[in-house]
C-alpha cells in the first residue's frame, strides 16, 4: 500500500521552491550586473575615442564583468543542484535538517571583494579620466591666455608712441583702419583708466593671402597693436606674434612674413 504525504507537508516543498527562486534571482542579478560592468568599459572607450583622450586600464572592466557573469551562472547551477537534492529528500520522507551556510557565505564574501575592487577601479578610472581630460585640454590649447602676446617697451608716452606708429605705417604704405581710444571712452562713461589705445592697421596685399590659406585668421586681422601705460607709468606695445597666429589658425609658414611687420613697427616706434 502506497503511503501518500499529508497536505501539511507541502509547505516544505513551497519553502524549497521559494528558496530556489531566490537563488535564481540572485544569479540573474549577478549576470545582469556583470553585463553592465562590461558595457561600462566599452562606453568609456567610446567616450575616449570621441574626446580624443586616453583613459588607462579600461580593460579591467571586462574581467570584472566576465567574473560576475561566471559567478551568476555558478550560482544558478548550485541553486538547481541544491533544489533537486532537497526535493529528493522531501520525497523520501526524510526530516528537514539544517543546511550548510558555507556556500552562501562564500558568495557573500566574493561579492564583497568584487564590490570593493569595483569601487577602487571606478575611482582610478575617474582620476585617470580627469587627468586625461586635462592633458587633452593642454594638447588642444597649447597657448594660455598670456601666450602668443609680445610686449615691447616704449620710451615715449602713449600719444607719442601712437604718433610714431602711425608715421611708420604711413611711410610703408600700410593703411590705418581705426584708432580706438579705450581710456577716452572710459572717461566718457565715468571711469578712470590709464592711457590705453588700440591701433588697427593692415595691408590687403599682405593679409588676403593669409585669409585665403586659413580663412579663420580673419578673426585676428587686421593687425592690432595695443599701446597702454601700466601702473608704474611705463608704456608698452602689445601684439599677437606671427607664430601665435600660425599656430592658432594653421597659417602656412611661408606666409608668416606677411604679418612679421608688426614686430618691426613696434621696435622702431619704441626706440
Amino acid at each position: 500500500m502506497t503511503e501518500h504525504r499529508k497536505f501539511d507537508d507541502f509547505p516544505d516543498y513551497l519553502a524549497a521552491e521559494r528558496t530556489f527562486l531566490a537563488w535564481v534571482r540572485t544569479g540573474l542579478a549577478l549576470m545582469g550586473f556583470g553585463f553592465v560592468v562590461d558595457r561600462f568599459g566599452l562606453f568609456l572607450r567610446q567616450l575616449e575615442a570621441m574626446q580624443g583622450s586616453r583613459v588607462e586600464s579600461l580593460g579591467v572592466s571586462v574581467w570584472f564583468g566576465t567574473g560576475l557573469l561566471v559567478l551568476g551562472v555558478g550560482v544558478n547551477l548550485m541553486a538547481a543542484w541544491r533544489h533537486r537534492r532537497i526535493v529528493r529528500e522531501l520525497a523520501a520522507g526524510m526530516p528537514p535538517r539544517a543546511r550548510p551556510v558555507a556556500q552562501a557565505s562564500a558568495i557573500a564574501v566574493i561579492l564583497a571583494v568584487i564590490g570593493l575592487a569595483l569601487a577602487i577601479y571606478l575611482i582610478a578610472a575617474r582620476n585617470a579620466g580627469r587627468a586625461s581630460l586635462l592633458n587633452s585640454l593642454e594638447e588642444n590649447m597649447p597657448m594660455s591666455a598670456n601666450d602668443g602676446i609680445a610686449r615691447t617697451p616704449s620710451r615715449y608716452s602713449v600719444d607719442e608712441t601712437v604718433e610714431r606708429l602711425q608715421a611708420a605705417l604711413q611711410a610703408k604704405g600700410v593703411k590705418v583702419f581705426a584708432l580706438v581710444d579705450h581710456s577716452g571712452e572710459a572717461a566718457k562713461a565715468g571711469f578712470t583708466m590709464r592711457p590705453t589705445k588700440l591701433l588697427i592697421f593692415g595691408n590687403p596685399r599682405a593679409g588676403t593671402p593669409l585669409m585665403l590659406a586659413a580663412p579663420s585668421v580673419a578673426l585676428d586681422l587686421p593687425l592690432k597693436i595695443l599701446i597702454a601705460e601700466d601702473a608704474d607709468g611705463r608704456v608698452w606695445m602689445s601684439y599677437d606674434t606671427p607664430e601665435y597666429l600660425a599656430a592658432r589658425h594653421g597659417v602656412p609658414a611661408e606666409l608668416l612674413s606677411n604679418v612679421a611687420i608688426v614686430g618691426t613697427l613696434a621696435a622702431r616706434a619704441g626706440e
